[in-house]
């Protein structure tokens, strides 16, 4: 009984790893384009215009490449925190990427041109202006650092939620200011596994990008699920305050979008 139990708990561990190592693998692959000038922007020698070159080259790609690669890869996380942890990832991958490409690409362009700008700015203060105006570039940095942190409940509710690209937008950096002890969880999660990744490059391969997802996801779910919780207690309480005003029952409106269903 014991080696039946010892057997089924190595199997278990055998199917995770192949979940989240080809997970990850997709994604590299899906993501090839941007990741190899982001490498070779940070790891072949060439000096500053070469990496200066290699940015710019990620900036226009990453809309088109990096962000419908990273939705599909939260779809997939998406199901294993939901508890449908046998669905086939190949399947569910390319489902996310097709069905989340537009909102994907159009929001990694506004990301991207964002934060392009952002960074211009920051240089700008921090170079060209006094002592007197450099608290504006702090400003901007502090405003740099909450939008990219946004990005993992931008990729969340992609994958999660039917929301216009707008909308998805602003819920991803409100929930990030409303529920920050969350995001400083994925975040600190986050640098662990590149802390590790460091240590062991192979993690590039198998398990660093399916592992970040799946820390984030998890987090913006709960912080979901809380939000959630909120939002009908409100309802039920001003439902209460409509029937004993009016005799009858009216509801809050709902939010224009609608969970992804379970499939």
């Amino acid at each position: 009984m014991e080696s039946k139990g010892l057997m089924g708990g190595f199997y278990k561990i055998t199917e995770w790893i192949m979940r989240i190592s080809g997970s990850n693998l997709l994604w590299l692959v899906c993501s090839l384009p941007f990741l190899f000038f982001a490498f070779s922007a940070f790891f072949i020698p060439g000096g500053w215009g070469f990496a200066a070159f290699n940015m710019w080259i990620m900036a226009i790609l990453a809309p088109f490449t990096f962000f419908p690669a990273t939705s599909a890869l939260f779809s997939v996380t998406r199901k294993w925190v939901m508890g449908e942890a046998d669905v086939g990832i190949i399947k569910t991958y390319f489902k996310g990427y097709k069905e989340n490409y537009k909102q994907s690409m159009f929001g990694g362009i506004f990301y991207t041109l964002l934060t392009v700008i952002m960074i211009v700015d920051y240089q700008m203060y921090m170079k060209e202006f006094n002592n007197n105006l450099q608290f504006i570039g702090i400003v901007i940095l502090v405003f740099l650092v909450v939008l990219l942190v946004s990005l993992f409940h931008f990729f969340s509710m992609v994958a999660h939620y039917y929301l216009k690209v707008t909308q998805l937008i602003k819920n991803a950096i409100l929930l990030t200011i409303l529920k920050p002890f969350r995001m400083l969880s994925t975040v600190i999660c986050t640098g662990v596994l590149v802390f590790l990744t460091i240590r062991f490059p192979w993690l590039i391969f198998f398990g660093l990008a399916s592992l970040t997802a799946l820390v984030a996801f998890f987090n913006f779910y709960a912080a979901y699920n809380k939000v959630q919780e909120k939002v009908e207690k409100l309802r039920a309480a001003e439902e209460a305050a409509n029937t004993d005003e009016n005799g009858d029952e009216s509801t809050l409106e709902l939010p224009s979008g609608s969970e992804k269903e379970k499939d």
